[in-house]
């Protein structure tokens, strides 16, 4: 197993590379590009309002007095979670973009200082609390939170999640976390700036270079190495795994491409 390993070592930047096939590439002005949910509706941040556009029309979700909006997780579009740092606070609204909830941290009994929200499925949200510097799961319906990893040491720059899973990029590592609070791996990824995640694929971006590390089975891993040739001459600023597709947004068009299992 352990030549196996190696050998997926030396070939994992080869294998990487033929895993994406671009499918198309569309305009968009906006700050942030946020990503596409599954029924193919594009979100985006633009003058601290949240855009929803696609199939059904268009939608906007605006409180200014919410201060800038951190995150939108979009895993769910029946229940999109928003993240706004400044106030410690997050809504959570529906597929039209209506609010259907607000859990204001400041407020709580139990009060915790948050640095990311996610959704974790079930009337729960991954949640960083940064006094602690722990990743937690917090239950919004009976208000009660679990803690998942021991404190964090490294500066905590995003989140990346599913119903299962949280991965948490510090300025260090990946680091990768489940549901039932067991840390499962780490990974050395030093100097990285965004990651996005699903299913078996994990991609990291670090000086405008796409990396790639992949789960394909149980026995086969490809490492964090990096995608050959560069995905884009323009610098990337966001990007968004969903459904088996990677959305790359370089500030005017996403660039859309589809992922492959590479052959072993």
């Amino acid at each position: 197993m352990k030549s196996f390993a190696f050998l997926l070592l030396l070939v994992s930047l080869q294998l990487s590379s033929q895993t994406l096939s671009k499918v198309d590439s569309t305009p968009l002005e906006a700050e942030v590009f946020i990503g596409k949910d599954s029924y193919k509706n594009t979100y985006f941040l633009k003058d601290m309002v949240l855009h929803k556009t696609g199939p059904l029309g268009d939608f906007v979700f605006r409180d200014y007095q919410l201060g800038p909006l951190t995150s939108a997780d979009i895993i769910n579009p029946l229940n999109v979670v928003l993240f706004y740092r400044e106030t410690n606070t997050v809504v959570l609204v529906d597929n039209r973009l209506n609010e259907v909830e607000r859990i204001n941290f400041n407020t709580l009994d139990d009060f915790v200082n948050l640095g990311a929200a996610k959704n974790a499925g079930n009337n729960r949200l991954w949640i960083m609390n940064i006094d602690t510097q722990q990743l937690e799961l917090y239950n919004y319906r009976n208000g009660l939170r679990t803690v998942i990893s021991q404190p964090i040491t490294e500066e905590v720059i995003q989140l990346a999640n599913d119903f299962n899973f949280c991965y948490v990029l510090t300025s260090e590592s990946i680091q990768k976390y489940n549901i039932y609070g067991s840390f499962l791996s780490e990974s050395h990824a030093e100097g990285f700036d965004k990651i996005a995640q699903q299913n078996q694929w994990l991609f990291a971006l670090k000086d405008n270079q796409l990396y790639l590390e992949a789960n394909l089975d149980p026995d086969t891993v490809l490492l964090l190495s990096p995608i050959n040739p560069p995905i884009s001459e323009n610098p990337v600023k966001d990007l968004q795994l969903t459904q088996d597709f990677l959305y790359i947004y370089d500030g005017k068009f996403i660039h859309n491409y589809t992922l492959t299992k590479p052959k072993q």
